[in-house]
């Protein structure tokens, strides 16, 4: 029988409900929020740290003592994830998302201007006649039907295609090996071919763009001239490809998430104010779809609690964790869709928040206002234990869910 490492692995084990951390957390946050953990990383076993209590996760993030460079973090796999042979190295020109100031700032201030609050609100029109056309089609297939793929999956390529301007067969191609990277299971080889195989699409697009300096998206920060052609492609990656894993996955999760709280959707259909009053962002946060956390390195030896981080060490920070912190939310564990949680995490805090936030709530407010507005008897029309779950993949969520309607 396997012994636990001695100090342990990250939790990963959930329990009956679908919606909740592991319990593990629970005990972490009350009797030990710094506790040191073991990363499985190629070739042997090091040790770091897991933080859970809420307000020192937000003073980690904000604290620039605290790298998100890629080639000074440990590649953390906590089970059930398999492992891999792929260790991390610095991250290529304009992949800013692991990298700190000042190339990380001049990366994000370039893209900021497409992702404001009032560029989303502008672009408010056109998502929600995405979001009906994409109902229209899932009416017209006719019930019962696999709500991912016939609805959450659709919305978030087409929005993505017409903010960015992309191709809707481009985007596919993307979707296929973004998708694969995200679920943790691949070897060195599938890494590099679904690396590659996504620069051999979007290369060229990124070439015709430049040529051309129109004023799309890519287009506008081609004509900047801050940027090569290597920058370029690594920007669409992340703009392209992050928002294809998120949005669906917090789509359908949420949908599930209130067919399983009647009272809570009873609430929602009576008072649909509360869309934009603080129920996103609750289901934001009592779902926390990044279950691995964020991770972050110290430079220099810091205090953090009751521990003393080292330098060089990574830190795990748990969002589920302190999303679910009854020190800052009353009965953290309840879904309560008149909360207004506004300190919340699952967007993340400090530099690095979620630069595509005002779209993602954009999307989720308006989807499932109109799902659940086209469908007043929409229903599971599978068993609540059989919904297969994203346990294996960056972010949480479901692979499939299948819905009815009258």
């Amino acid at each position: 029988m396997k012994t636990r490492p001695d100090p342990p692995v990250i939790p990963s084990e959930r329990g009956r409900c679908p919606f909740d951390p592991p319990a593990e957390y629970a005990r972490l946050r009350a009797e030990q929020p710094v506790s040191p953990v073991t990363f499985e990383v190629a070739p042997k076993d090091t040790s770091g740290w897991l933080v859970t209590r809420h307000d020192l996760v937000r003073q980690i993030l904000a604290d620039d003592r605290f790298s998100h460079r890629n080639e000074l973090l440990a590649h953390v796999v906590a089970p059930p994830f398999p492992m891999t042979e792929y260790a991390p190295q610095p991250s290529p020109p304009g992949s800013f998302a692991k990298m700190d100031a000042p190339d990380h700032t001049k990366y994000r201030r370039l893209l900021a201007g497409h992702f404001t609050l009032r560029r989303i609100q502008q672009y408010e029109p056109q998502l929600t006649r995405i979001v009906d056309g994409a109902l229209a089609e899932m009416a017209a297939e006719g019930s019962p039907a696999d709500l991912v793929s016939g609805f959450a999956e659709k919305v978030s390529l087409r929005s993505v295609c017409s903010l960015m301007d992309v191709s809707p067969e481009l985007m596919d191609g993307i979707q296929e090996h973004f998708s694969a990277l995200m679920t943790l299971t691949y070897t060195l080889e599938e890494f590099i071919h679904h690396v590659e195989s996504m620069d051999g699409l979007i290369r060229p697009m990124v070439r015709e763009r430049t040529a051309e300096r129109g004023e799309d998206f890519f287009g506008r920060l081609a004509a900047t001239g801050e940027l090569t052609e290597d920058e370029l492609v690594n920007l669409a990656v992340l703009t392209l490809g992050g928002s294809l894993d998120t949005t669906p996955n917090m789509l359908s999760l949420s949908v599930f998430a209130l067919l399983e709280n009647p009272d809570q959707l009873a609430l929602l259909r009576e008072r649909p104010e509360l869309y934009e009053a603080g129920a996103v962002d609750e289901l934001l946060r009592y779902l926390t779809i990044s279950q691995m956390g964020s991770s972050r390195c110290a430079l220099e030896d810091v205090e953090i609690g009751d521990a003393v981080i080292k330098a060089g060490q990574t830190v795990v920070l748990a969002l589920p964790a302190a999303n679910r912190d009854p020190e800052v939310f009353t009965d953290p564990d309840r879904l309560d869709v008149t909360r207004v949680p506004r300190k919340h995490l699952a967007l993340g805090f400090g530099a690095h928040q979620c630069l595509g936030q005002h779209l993602a709530r954009a999307s989720l407010r308006i989807g499932l206002r109109a799902l659940f507005e086209r469908f007043p008897s929409l229903r599971l029309a599978m068993p609540a234990g059989e919904v297969p779950l994203r346990d294996r993949a960056v972010h949480y969520g479901v692979d499939r869910l299948l819905v009815s309607w009258s």
